[in-house]
């Protein structure tokens, strides 16, 4: 896997609904008030309105570089997608086909972040920066200028995945929470979300996954994945070192 694929899309694919009992989307979203919980978006005229601004404007230089292309790419957050993109950080092709297990657990924590961002988003009904100033942005536009930009859902899901995965591999804890980390700066880049957004998503996909360990059908769901991608780890499965030493130089520096 090279450290830049192919854009396979220019919009997020929605993960379909498990058909197995879930762990839970529903009783996260009904037990984490994130319009009480996250801090309010930025309003017209405070300091970190005209951060966001700042950001926004700034990170425009970043368009066709090799960071602008790292964001397109980030847009998938397929579950097959999104396992593949923290395989450098894991240290081994995360195969969402030879990891069922794993799969279903990504598939789970995503669909949970997913629902917490809703209502959020509609508490406080953020205009996306490219709605406020003028800027190159790394997808199309049209359907996310009808949408809210706080907190973004893909630093929800991006996190939350991410702090699943440190968990069943601390020893690549570190790697894997950059990836994260990246995942969420990719929105800033790309220039569809605020850097206050992504801020938010962070906490945001925390408290998911807070609330997901109160779920039996989680922790079973994370023990077996556990099990699963010990045994594939054991296997010898690698990344190649130059890419994967390419991929962390580039995502390290913050770029904004």
């Amino acid at each position: 896997m090279g450290l830049l694929l192919p854009l396979a899309a220019c919009a997020p694919v929605q993960t379909p609904a498990s058909q197995r009992p879930p762990a839970s989307a529903g009783s996260v979203a009904a037990s984490l008030q994130t319009a009480e919980l996250l801090p309010a978006a930025p309003k017209a005229g405070t300091p970190r309105y005209e951060a966001d601004r700042q950001v926004f404007l700034a990170t425009r230089k970043l368009q066709d570089s090799p960071r602008w292309t790292l964001a397109q790419q980030d847009v998938d957050y397929a579950t097959p997608k999104l396992m593949a993109d923290f395989s450098c950080a894991m240290g081994t092709p995360l195969d969402a086909a030879a990891l069922p297990r794993l799969a279903a657990l990504v598939d789970d924590t995503s669909n949970a972040a997913d629902a917490s961002t809703s209502p959020a988003k509609k508490a406080n009904q953020r205009q996306r920066p490219f709605l406020i100033d003028q800027g190159a942005t790394c997808q199309s536009t049209e359907r996310l200028a009808k949408s809210f930009d706080y907190p973004s859902g893909h630093a929800t899901r991006g996190w939350a995945v991410g702090l699943v995965l440190a968990e069943l591999a601390p020893d690549r804890a570190t790697d894997l929470l950059l990836r994260s980390r990246a995942f969420a700066d990719s929105r800033v880049v790309c220039g569809v979300h605020n850097l206050s957004a992504v801020e938010a998503g962070a906490m945001n996909g925390a408290a998911v996954v807070a609330v997901l360990h109160a779920s039996p059908a989680f922790q079973s769901s994370l023990a077996a994945a556990k099990q699963e991608l010990n045994a594939y780890r054991a296997a010898n499965h690698s990344m190649p070192t130059a890419q994967c030493s390419a991929q962390k130089a580039l995502i390290e520096p913050t770029p904004y």
